[in-house]
């Protein structure tokens, strides 16, 4: 069967194509639902007995069975739904001529005409649906000329006239009705699959936005922070080395090139491509990239924890942003990095004796936690926790859940 309208491109062309797919499906379902039910009406109509002469109803019940099987055969195979009117139209004239034999009540031969006369008009349910009107009427004509043929021999066929005019404009009727809610249904399936597009894509904009936040935090404006306070306390060579590598990055970023794995680790993870990393290596390149800005890193505690690539970035990423908070703001020369697991979680422990602060005055907007480290952590379903007080120093625990 054939659908209408102009097929997009894409995941809208691929939507398409299922939806006309179950039209016609629920189309030709109720063709041979509507078949059915009329041509088993009319052979129970003429199996009463005396309602006809016994050669009369044993070829209504034959033409009967045939217009079911075949609906039905239409139903699951598809193909024309020709051979139902045909079906159902020999019916409605085998007994209608079976009327004008002598002693038939007419109520018998009215109710076999009528019922096959609803088999054959099951097919407008399709035909009208796809817009197919030409069809429909021929094939209408043909069925209410043979309801009229009785009355060419004094039959009252009135009734059947007008019974089988009604049915077929009512299962046209249902036909478009069907046809005209899918049409709805679809644009409305477009509009939210198009709604769900663009906000996908403005989250997408929005979780880039916030990772190149992160990377400018933790590199760019982390070197100029340095520079602003003259190197205080970091090697020459270290700063340089530093400074270029925050340059390359840069450049990756200004040409829009991706970056492999978090992308604010970039330059200082190892090149290992496996997709699980051991975390004790990668500790020890973030431990003597800080030796070299002179905080003293001590680590304890688990020293092989293997993660999903994407959880490990985010915690030494987080744990990058803490130990750097140390160097910056703490006035400790040594922080202790403690590393815990148990089934569920692996915890890292970022411990220093600073002057500390007051954890419950830190504002959350501030981009070095609520994104460098919150923000990380939360993007693979950990979390991360704040102790500390002016004067003891601080403690920030570091929680993303194992595989």
């Amino acid at each position: 069967m054939r659908g209408g309208g102009a097929e997009r491109g894409g995941p809208e062309r691929r939507r398409s194509k299922r939806i006309l797919k179950e039209r016609d499906r629920l189309l030709r379902r109720l063709t041979a639902v509507s078949a059915t039910s009329g041509a088993v009406l009319a052979a129970g109509a003429v199996a009463v007995p005396g309602a006809m002469p016994l050669e009369v109803s044993i070829l209504v019940v034959v033409l009967a069975a045939f217009t079911a099987i075949y609906s039905w055969w239409f139903a699951l195979r598809g193909g024309s739904p020709a051979p139902i009117v045909v079906g159902a139209v020999a019916g409605l004239l085998v007994a209608g001529f079976g009327g004008l034999m002598g002693g038939v009540p007419a109520a018998s031969e009215t109710a076999a005409s009528g019922f096959s006369a609803l088999a054959a008009a099951s097919v407008a349910i399709p035909l009208a649906a796809l817009g197919s009107y030409v069809p429909t009427v021929v094939l209408c004509v043909v069925t209410i000329a043979a309801a009229a043929v009785p009355g060419y021999f004094g039959a009252d066929v009135g009734w059947l006239v007008l019974m089988t005019l009604m049915g077929w404009g009512a299962q046209a009727a249902l036909g478009r009705v069907i046809e005209l809610a899918g049409q709805r249904a679809s644009r409305r399936i477009g509009e939210i699959a198009r709604a769900h597009q663009t906000e996908r894509a403005a989250s997408e904009r929005e979780a880039q936005r916030r990772q190149d936040a992160r990377v400018l935090h933790d590199t760019v404006l982390a070197t100029l922070s340095l520079l602003a306070h003259s190197g205080i306390g970091v090697g020459v060579d270290a700063l340089r080395q530093q400074a270029g590598e925050d340059a390359r990055l840069l450049a990756q970023l200004r040409k829009g090139q991706p970056l492999e794995g978090n992308a604010s680790l970039a330059f200082y993870s190892p090149q290992a491509q496996d997709p699980e990393r051991v975390i004790g290596a990668t500790f020890e390149v973030v431990r003597q990239r800080f030796v070299k800005l002179g905080l003293e890193v001590n680590w304890h505690g688990a020293g092989r924890l293997v993660l999903p690539r994407e959880t490990l970035d985010a915690l030494i990423g987080a744990l990058h942003e803490c130990l750097e908070n140390v160097r910056r703001h703490s006035g400790a020369e040594v922080a202790d990095v403690t590393v815990t697991e148990d089934d569920l979680m692996v915890r890292t422990m970022v411990t220093d004796a600073g002057v500390g602060f007051d954890a419950a005055g830190v504002d959350p907007a501030r981009l070095g936690f609520a994104e460098s480290v919150v923000g990380r952590l939360v993007a693979v379903g950990g979390r991360a926790r704040v102790f500390s007080s002016p004067g003891s120093g601080t403690t920030v625990m570091l929680e993303v859940p194992k595989p």
